[in-house]
């Protein structure tokens, strides 16, 4: 469906304005009432899941003749096994705690009010995500047991999924009798509706892109509402020399190979110069048999002369891919400053037994996941307990690291008296 200009705005302003009257009577809707509604939409997706097929297929022939990279056909594929996940992930999303509506720290004045805080929803959120339509069914999810009300807007090559998608969902709101509007799918494909999205800040409260770097420079640039965002995963392991050699191996191997594409891999590799010798040509060995293709530093090459030389760009890579840079370094010291310097704030993790060295690691690297002999690719919402994430923020105000239902609320001051006045 093609607009003009103004009838895109119009379109996305009808949206917002209905978004946001949802989001009233979805902060006055019971826990009970939002998770029947997610039951209902874990039944919907499994009962039509034939149709949810036809509209992907739709999909995956649009992108197959369009050219689509075979990796973006997989994330955009719809098979049974997704599609029971989907289900499962929001029948997981229902048997969460609810956040919404819990009074912490309630404490008694000299004035004799009682004040506290109180957990409440955003408001309306929207999120930007590219060829993945497990996303639509994933947010919608996370959204509704956090009482927000949710814009999405998926990639053009996912459309006619999503649309699949969003049907379902507004049958099991039906159930329980919340309105339709509180999810809803955008169902243009033209870029102007992006443009409009990130500026409605009278009616959005949040914006959460979910895709590419392009996605989030561009939201950066443009976008006047706040976002829970980050922009890249250059993420770091440190090998110190008083690190356990074998801990050291499985955790820098693992951090790595796991799984290429994602933000919380490892891409820069750190070894403190006096157990260099000893471990370097270990892990080359295990990153060579994986296919991983390795850069290093000065230091790293005179180990191992073959290894290609790495460039400035290398340390602020993200790749996303099987390629490595290694730097051999002095000291913790070094690491730390190199990460500063390189990093970006995601996910970093230090292997040592020292005691002393590991908190002043946690204390001073400044990244929203922080790790002691563990792998990186545990930064991630499921692994950290929060059940499922909407995304991972690097910023430092509001959320920070993997957010999950919590992340998608905010606090208030309530205040209980009884006639009292202040004198």
């Amino acid at each position: 469906m093609q607009m003009h200009s103004s009838e895109v705005r119009d379109y996305m302003q009808g949206i917002g304005r209905a978004a946001q009257a949802a989001a009233r009577i979805l902060a006055r809707a019971s826990s009970a009432q939002r998770n029947t509604a997610l039951l209902a939409v874990a039944e919907q997706l499994q009962s039509e899941r034939q149709r949810l097929k036809e509209a992907n297929e739709c999909d995956q022939e649009v992108g197959r003749a369009g050219g689509l990279e075979p990796a973006l056909l997989d994330r955009l594929g719809l098979s049974d096994a997704r599609i029971d996940d989907m289900a499962e992930g929001l029948r997981q999303i229902a048997a969460l705690p609810d956040p919404i509506g819990a009074v912490r720290d309630l404490h008694s004045r000299p004035s004799g009010i009682q004040v506290g805080r109180m957990r409440v929803p955003l408001g309306v959120v929207g999120i930007i995500y590219e060829a993945r339509p497990n996303v639509t069914a994933d947010a919608a999810g996370l959204c509704l047991k956090s009482a927000n009300a949710v814009i999405l807007r998926g990639g053009s090559e996912a459309i006619h999924s999503n649309q699949a998608i969003a049907d379902c969902i507004r049958r099991g709101l039906a159930v329980s009798e919340l309105p339709r509007e509180a999810v809803q799918v955008v169902e243009i494909t033209d870029r102007a509706a992006v443009g409009e999205l990130i500026t409605m800040d009278e009616y959005l409260d949040v914006l959460v892109p979910r895709g590419g770097k392009g996605l989030v420079e561009r939201l950066l640039r443009e976008a006047t509402v706040p976002m829970i965002k980050h922009l890249d995963g250059v993420c770091h392991v440190y090998v110190d020399d008083q690190a356990d050699p074998e801990k050291a191996a499985r955790i820098a191997y693992n951090a790595k190979t796991q799984r290429y594409g994602t933000c919380n891999t490892m891409e820069s590799l750190l070894i403190a110069e006096a157990i260099a010798p000893q471990l370097l040509p270990r892990l080359i060995d295990l990153y060579q048999q994986a296919g991983v293709e390795l850069r290093g530093c000065e230091r790293t090459r005179a180990l191992a002369p073959a290894i290609p030389a790495a460039t400035e760009a290398d340390w602020r890579a993200e790749y996303l891919a099987p390629i490595l840079a290694i730097r051999i370094v002095a000291d913790l010291d070094e690491a730390i400053e190199h990460i500063e310097r390189y990093g970006s704030h995601h996910t970093d993790s230090i292997v040592t037994e020292n005691y002393t060295r590991a908190w002043r690691f946690l204390r001073e690297v400044d990244s929203s996941s922080v790790m002691v002999n563990a792998s990186t690719r545990f930064a991630d919402g499921f692994e950290y307990g929060l059940g499922a994430e909407i995304g991972i923020s690097t910023a430092k105000l509001h959320a920070r690291g993997p957010v999950g239902l919590e992340g998608l609320t905010t606090e208030k001051y309530v205040v209980l008296g009884d006639g009292h006045i202040r004198e």
